[in-house]
């Protein structure tokens, strides 16, 4: 497909710094294990430098944006209801939000297509290099049904609500994505999954979760409803007929089906692993 090729960006042949503040804390932190200033700052002196995966986010053959994860249902509406209270610190919008979107508990109706990873390597190295898709004998497959969350994560996203990550089985640059579904079932049950982020517990361990090692991702809401209404009130934050994402933190709106899609080793960043910054 012509739209294929426009979509397949070029590697970065500069690396960039990255100071963790804000919506960058998450990849900031995955990429240097922890969230501090000093730590990022002294990988930058160092010239530690790792090449990150990165995804695109687009709709209909049009690009929306690059990122680095992605949250549809429960983590989209906990962010578009943050939005609402800006006046708000952080922490008191997120814990806020977070309550207000477990109070009004729903799903969505969803397809979701993904096309497995493919550990191979020459499928990998031609990947890497920028090919711009995958083999005609790649078999995508579906599933379809009520979601309460689904999850695409290119970066473990290691943050203060989940110090293993949100994602720990996946890595910075392993050319995959890790899809993590939370089908329909009850609030205490989701709530339990929630809390299990926080401890060394396996988060994934429930049978309303599933988990998939994927390289391209399509998720199409099947809603007719015109998307989501993150409250009854005259100061709605989601646009009319959208659907919120939450994208490394920031609100995406969109109406209709997202394709994300991998490019393994895009951008290279300074950062390293908490090994290396110790002397041997």
């Amino acid at each position: 497909m012509e739209t294929d090729r426009i979509l397949t960006p070029v590697r970065a042949q500069l690396p960039l710094g990255l100071i963790p503040a804000g919506s960058t804390n998450v990849l900031a932190h995955s990429l240097h294990g922890v969230p501090h200033v000093i730590t990022a700052t002294l990988h930058i002196i160092m010239g530690h430098v790792q090449l990150v995966d990165v995804c695109t986010f687009s709709t209909a053959g049009k690009l929306l944006r690059f990122g680095f994860s992605a949250m549809f249902g429960f983590g989209g509406r906990t962010l578009a209801l943050a939005e609402k209270y800006r006046w708000m610190s952080p922490n008191q919008r997120r814990d806020f939000a977070v309550v207000k979107a477990l109070a009004k508990l729903k799903a969505e109706d969803c397809e979701i297509s993904f096309l497995p990873f493919n550990s191979s390597d020459d499928v990998q190295e031609r990947r890497a290099q920028g090919s711009p898709k995958s083999d005609c004998n790649d078999q995508w497959q579906m599933i379809q049904g009520q979601f309460l969350n689904v999850s695409i994560m290119a970066i473990p996203c290691l943050c203060s609500v989940a110090p293993r990550g949100l994602a720990p089985n996946t890595r910075l640059n392993n050319g995959s994505m890790a899809l993590i579904i939370a089908r329909n079932t009850s609030r205490p049950e989701f709530i339990k999954h929630l809390k299990r982020y926080a401890s060394v517990k396996n988060q994934f361990n429930f049978p309303f979760v599933e988990t998939y090692t994927v390289e391209e991702v399509k998720v199409h809401p099947r809603n007719n409803t015109g998307g989501y209404n993150p409250e009854e009130e005259e100061d709605e934050t989601a646009s009319e007929n959208c659907f919120p994402w939450n994208v490394d933190g920031d609100l995406m709106e969109v109406a209709s089906e997202v394709h994300i899609r991998l490019h393994p080793r895009l951008i290279s960043l300074y950062g390293g692993s908490m090994e290396e910054m110790i002397p041997k």
